[in-house]
């Protein structure tokens, strides 16, 4: 994770944008007196947003977790996607 100070950051935006997309890696934006922000590719934000749901559900969270421990195992079965 990189971090850079706010004016960091206003020196560069477009620099810091596509560092973030080109690196898959989030960008820390600290500010003074005030709560830093995160700046994240919208995908891995979507992707974070949809474990945190999934995950809220204990028995779906169970269900997951079993699941992630077969495909570790071995035990994983390949299957076509339905269109």
């Amino acid at each position: 994770m990189k971090v850079k100070t706010l004016s960091q950051y206003a020196a560069a935006p477009v620099e810091t944008l596509n560092e973030v997309i080109d690196d898959c890696e989030e960008v820390v934006i600290a500010r003074d007196d005030k709560d830093p922000v995160v700046i994240l590719p919208l995908g891995e934000y979507e992707s974070m947003k949809e474990t945190l749901y999934l995950l809220r559900d204990p028995q779906y969270a169970q269900e997951l977790m079993e699941s992630i421990k077969q495909l570790e195992s071995g035990r994983g079965q390949v299957r076509d996607l339905l269109q």
